[in-house]
């Protein structure tokens, strides 16, 4: 690993904030791999030549924004950045499991109801149509990832008592999987709820993301509004020349 550069410059700043902005630029021009150990809170003192108690708050910080993740009796690590396809329509469940992690969730609410005016619309049903309403965390590996709430018409979802981890792999077994859809993400800041559900600081980064997909014969099957937290996740959607 490259030593990591360390300035004093910013007067009025608190050291440990000058710390957190120097690691955090030296992660993110690769200086350190995501997943990899940053140095022992006495080397990072030795190297910057500041108190312990300034490094751990430094380090505090950069936890705190997600940036980097304790592991008990083993030290502190670079989070790790999920790239997510922007332009496949695939589930949560499945992208998890194709990292090699073990995808859960934490249930909100999962209910029957009638739509708001905004899902009618949004799926093309009647606003006496009867809807599924699910309110979950998704976790990956055990850390809370996003935070989703889907409105899917209950005559593709006829019995959540069967719904596990993966709505798609529920529709599918009713013959209801998505193929189409799109999906709309923009930048946003955590409200007080959604950075506590997810564990990050209030304000940190999220992306918010809508999406609307349908089956094969052209009617809606899911209307979703979720909450990723922006730390850990990147769309990436491949171009092309026309």
């Amino acid at each position: 690993m490259h030593d990591i550069a360390w300035t004093s410059s910013a007067e009025g700043t608190p050291l440990y904030l000058q710390l957190a902005r120097s690691l955090r630029e030296h992660i993110s021009s690769g200086g350190i791999d995501p997943g990899s150990a940053l140095p022992s809170e006495r080397d990072l003192s030795e190297m910057a030549k500041l108190s312990r108690v300034t490094v751990r708050k430094g380090i505090e910080q950069l936890v705190g924004e997600g940036v980097l993740f304790r592991k008990q009796g083993s030290g502190t690590f670079v989070a790790p950045r999920i790239e997510a396809a922007g332009s496949r329509l695939s589930s949560f469940s499945d992208e998890t499991r194709a990292r090699g992690e073990a995808p859960g969730v934490v249930w909100i609410n999962k209910t029957y109801a009638q739509p708001t005016e905004e899902e009618a619309v949004a799926l093309q049903i009647s606003p006496t149509a009867r809807v599924a309403r699910l309110g979950r965390v998704r976790l990956a590996g055990g850390e809370p990832l996003a935070i989703e709430h889907a409105i899917i018409p209950a005559e593709f979802l006829p019995d959540l008592d069967t719904l596990g981890d993966s709505l798609y792999q529920a529709l599918d077994a009713h013959g209801f999987r998505p193929t189409a859809g799109t999906q709309r993400v923009r930048a946003s800041l955590a409200t007080p709820t959604e950075a506590g559900i997810l564990s990050v600081r209030q304000n940190s980064e999220v992306l918010r993301i809508e999406r609307l997909t349908r089956i094969p014969d052209g009617r809606f099957v899911e209307f979703t509004r979720s909450v990723y937290r922006g730390d850990r996740y990147e769309f990436v959607t491949p171009l092309a020349e026309v």
